[in-house]
């Protein structure tokens, strides 16, 4: 691979994805795209690059933005923002929203799912006291593959040992040799859209809560701002924003102020930052069809 060749790679990524990659990734573009160069016959990078460059190349593209985005993911992760959904986020809301009864969450990085399906478990593990309460959860995506994995809620026996308590892996898994699918109950609650972040989400309508977690972290500034001053857009005046650990709203916009105490947490609260002069307007293009730099 040339200096041109990962020039353009860099670049291209950052359009299609919001990937900024470092002028020192050159092993991870290798390791990520040879699968890629195999399996169409190329020969080198190079000529994969070349490939790119051509008109009515959107599959090759498609393949090269999902295997650069990481999807990883485990039940419960970080535990944390799980502790705020049940322990201040949803008490909260459901004071707020005692005539309506309807409450909508966006996990905007679903990838195979197991965090919306981890917020659907602790929904029925509430029981009687959630009846008659309606709750949508949406997953998105920028990785089709990774949502259609997550649609069929098969698990390996490492993916479902990582974070899941035993109990629940009982109670809403069924075991087929070494795999684990989660219940069609659980599956059933759960709704997944592809969806690129840089792209206009609008359509999604309003949420109450948002998880958006080690999204940010792959973006610039400009397009940190861009997701954030959108995604506000789209949250209930009382709702809330789930960030990951490393990321944070400080410093970018005022649309969101933190949650004393609580690690992660925002609610909407001020003015929309500006982007920087010279950034990209995000393109209005919606695909409610998944992959993301997570």
């Amino acid at each position: 691979m040339t200096p041109l060749d990962y020039d353009f790679l860099r670049g291209f990524l950052k359009t299609r994805s919001g990937l900024v990659l470092s002028n020192d990734k050159q092993y991870l573009i290798e390791s990520r795209l040879m699968p890629i160069v195999r399996k169409n016959g190329m020969a080198s990078i190079s000529e994969l690059v070349q490939k790119l460059k051509m008109p009515g190349q959107e599959p090759l593209a498609s393949a090269v933005t999902e295997a650069m985005t990481t999807n990883e993911s485990f039940f419960f992760r970080d535990k944390t923002p799980f502790d705020h959904f049940k322990e201040h986020m949803l008490p909260a809301l459901m004071k707020a929203r005692a005539a309506k009864r309807h409450i909508r969450i966006w996990c905007a990085a679903a990838s195979t799912g197991q965090e919306p399906y981890s917020l659907a478990m602790i929904l029925k593990e509430m029981g009687a006291a959630v009846a008659g309460w309606r709750f949508e959860i949406i997953g998105t995506d920028l990785s089709g593959e990774v949502l259609e994995r997550a649609k069929a809620g098969v698990y390996t026996q490492f993916e479902v040992q990582r974070g899941l308590p035993i109990q629940m892996l009982l109670k809403y898994f069924q075991q087929n040799g070494d795999q684990w699918t989660i219940s069609q109950e659980i599956r059933s609650m759960v709704h997944y859209h592809t969806l690129n972040l840089l792209n206009d989400f609008s359509a999604l309508g309003q949420f109450d809560i948002v998880y958006c977690r080690n999204v940010l972290i792959y973006f610039d500034q400009p397009t940190k701002i861009d997701v954030l001053n959108r995604t506000a857009k789209l949250l209930a005046p009382d709702g809330y924003l789930l960030l990951g650990a490393a990321e944070t709203v400080v410093g970018l916009t005022e649309a969101f102020k933190p949650v004393t105490e609580r690690r992660g947490l925002y609610v909407p609260g001020g003015k929309p930052a500006v982007a920087a002069p010279g950034a990209a307007a995000a393109p209005k293009l919606f695909a409610y069809a998944g992959s993301r730099p997570s």
